[in-house]
């Protein structure tokens, strides 16, 4: 009863926060490109989003081991709100470089959504960890699809309250992470780390757990790597479609089912996990990720194969994402599960922020085929970590603990 009253509330957060979420992603490297004056800082936006996740990563699992999850996740989402009330204020002001700590401070709520899905299993039956994880992971879906649609209804509020056009989603943004902030904070109790006893360790043991265990090694890198792909990619997607004339309107659609292909299918991907094996699935998504990236490579002008390499992206993104997660939270006893799992998180963001980082330049440089192909070689290190899982997990015959 506590498992599925605490999936209860992590989905309805994580539906309210994705709508933020994904109301920014689409309009996000556009705002960004409009207040620099140059497409190279348009991948700024999401490069300081997903550092801020990885800044905000450890200080929420330190938080989430001292006083548990319902603290640290509202935390999150708190400050992810007040960030999208900076945006709004340097889109105002017109200052680009009051966008890059405001977007920094938005990832905070990025943090708290890659949290919840660890959340998920403090609780879970460890046969049905995949599945339990997935299903907060899918909760995403419904916020995170609507939200890059909103660019018009946010013009329109924009409009009404007299702030520039782009500025509009961001207030969704801020009334969404709101509502995830405050639903946490009085719904989620009791708390699921207060129930399991796994609070109060220090985060170097996270640290010394990853390094020590090869499934731990081979799961937290194909989440970080996975992620650097997905983001380097989706992030100047936006960019060049408005380059080959896209409206924000096919912009937005396009973002949007890049998303659902993120997170509809979580859930089949969390049963795959549990039925054949965490470093298969894993690895099966390392293949789809290649064949997003070649399509996007061989794209040209055609929106539609963006579209179909975007949405390929998303679920390779999945795929890889939940196994590994699940391989995350299978590696280590339940005591030290908090500090791995903040570890993976913080590489996970920073390998996103590097990816964001680099993104812009590489397709001033090499044009969007060139960054494709760039974003496909980052598949290979995950290969080399999964020859270092002993044969058993290699075989899709890891039991989780």
């Amino acid at each position: 009863m506590s498992q599925r009253r605490t999936l209860g509330v992590l989905v309805a957060a994580q539906i309210a926060g994705s709508i933020g979420t994904g109301a920014s992603v689409s309009v996000g490297a556009v705002l960004a490109a409009d207040l620099s004056g140059s497409a190279a800082w348009s991948g700024s936006a999401s490069t300081m989003s997903t550092l801020g996740a990885a800044l905000w990563a450890l200080p929420l699992a330190r938080a989430a081991a001292a006083r548990g999850r319902r603290l640290a996740l509202s935390l999150g989402w708190a400050v992810s709100l007040l960030g999208a009330v900076l945006v709004i204020a340097a889109a105002v002001a017109r200052s680009f470089p009051l966008t890059l700590p405001a977007m920094l401070l938005m990832g905070a709520g990025n943090a708290a959504n890659l949290q919840s899905r660890f959340a998920a299993t403090d609780l879970a039956d460890p046969r049905h960890r995949g599945r339990s994880l997935a299903l907060v992971v899918w909760a995403s879906t419904i916020g995170a699809v609507a939200g890059p649609n909103l660019t018009r209804p946010g013009a329109s509020v924009a409009e009404f309250l007299g702030i520039p056009t782009l500025s509009g989603p961001f207030v969704f943004s801020a009334a969404a992470a709101g509502v995830a902030a405050v639903v946490l904070f009085v719904a989620l109790r009791p708390d699921p780390l207060a129930r399991n006893g796994s609070r109060g360790r220090n985060l170097r043991i996270g640290w010394a757990a990853v390094k020590s265990s090869p499934q731990a090694r081979f799961g937290v890198a194909t989440v970080a790597f996975s992620h650097a792909v997905m983001v380097s990619l989706m992030a100047m997607t936006p960019v060049h479609m408005q380059q080959h004339g896209a409206t924000l309107t096919i912009v937005g659609l396009t973002i949007s089912l890049h998303i659902a292909g993120m997170y509809a299918l979580s859930p089949v991907m969390g049963w795959i996990s549990d039925r054949v094996g965490r470093v298969r699935t894993a690895l099966a998504g390392q293949a789809i990720l290649v064949l997003a990236v070649l399509l996007a490579a061989l794209s040209g002008d055609s929106m539609t194969v963006v579209t179909i390499a975007l949405i390929t992206l998303g679920l390779g993104w999945s795929m890889s994402t939940v196994a590994g997660s699940t391989l995350v939270a299978d590696s280590v006893e339940l005591a030290r599960r908090p500090a791995v799992q903040g570890v993976s998180d913080l590489l996970m963001s920073l390998a996103g922020a590097i990816g964001a980082a680099l993104s812009g330049v590489v397709l001033t440089l090499i044009t969007y085929t060139g960054l494709s192909l760039a974003a496909g070689l980052l598949v290979l290190p995950v290969i080399v970590f999964s020859l270092t899982v002993p044969a058993r997990q290699n075989q899709g015959l890891d039991q989780p603990r």
